[in-house]
């Protein structure tokens, strides 16, 4: 055998080495990780498998949590509903279904997973994710319970949750008993009844509808990023969020409900002046 070839072998058997040492502490750092996860959610999975799949994005790699979700996404609905049945015996269908959609929503669990630093363990490449990660985290504060609307959160996140509740629940031997127990708590706060918000776009119409006036919402979004609402062809307020149009048609709904409350305050006030 040449020199060359023998150099060819010995860096190539190198290559090899490297790969595996980094496969090796990849998986090192993915078992602790996993361990990590468990401490934070209360439980012991006897098939690590399915953890680590409830936390691996589609573009990560082909084994994704997406048939997780999907199973996960149905035993919470039917948990929470459950539990907002037995617990509001006299509540009407459609504010159960109200109160069971607001616990469920993409939001509430997105929130739950930055609430546990889950976010951190999520696997993914898609390059975007991480920043708009730090932007719902940046705008919680603002909204300590729920935006109604107002800001975006990242899907991701809670398919993350409920593909984590997914895997939960098939390694608990499809117990609702234990899924719930061990969820129950990181799903807190509850937004209970008394929290319930109307929607920002059906509370600004309302308002319009009870007072007559013409309402207007001129669409700028493909070119700015913006909603603006007229009132009786005058202007009242503007939404703004180039990302997602139905986020800035939300903030403009918003914004005018708030403008024309306060000119109706005002109003009032200058008539009780006035008598």
């Amino acid at each position: 055998m040449s020199g060359t070839a023998m150099e060819d072998n010995k860096d190539q058997a190198q290559l090899v080495r490297l790969e595996d040492e980094e496969e090796s502490e990849s998986m090192t750092e993915l078992f602790r990780s996993l361990d990590e996860v468990e401490q934070i959610i209360g439980y012991d999975f006897k098939d690590k498998s399915l953890l680590r799949r409830a936390f691996t994005h589609s573009s990560y790699r082909d084994e994704s949590y997406e048939r997780l979700e999907y199973l996960g996404d149905s035993v919470l609905n039917l948990l929470i509903a459950s539990r907002d049945y037995f617990g509001n015996p006299d509540l009407p269908p459609g504010r159960l279904t109200r109160l069971r959609a607001a616990n469920v929503d993409t939001e509430k669990l997105a929130r739950v997973a930055v609430k546990h630093d889950l976010h951190k363990y999520l696997r993914h490449k898609k390059p975007l994710l991480d920043g708009q990660i730090r932007e719902f985290m940046d705008a919680i504060p603002e909204y300590p319970f729920h935006s109604n609307g107002l800001i975006d959160a990242p899907k991701d996140l809670a398919d993350m949750v409920e593909s984590t509740i997914g895997a939960i629940f098939i390694d608990s031997n499809s117990s609702l008993d234990t899924t719930w127990k061990v969820i129950k708590s990181l799903l807190e706060p509850r937004i209970t009844l008394a929290m319930l918000q109307v929607h920002p776009v059906t509370k600004f119409y309302e308002l319009c509808q009870k007072h007559r006036f013409k309402v207007q919402f001129v669409d700028l979004w493909k070119e700015s990023g913006a909603i603006e609402v007229f009132v009786d062809n005058k202007f009242v307020g503007k939404g703004m969020y180039r990302p997602k149009k139905l986020i800035a048609l939300n903030r403009a709904a918003n914004n005018a409900y708030n403008v024309i409350v306060k000119n109706l305050s005002i109003e009032d006030n200058n008539k009780d002046d006035h008598d």
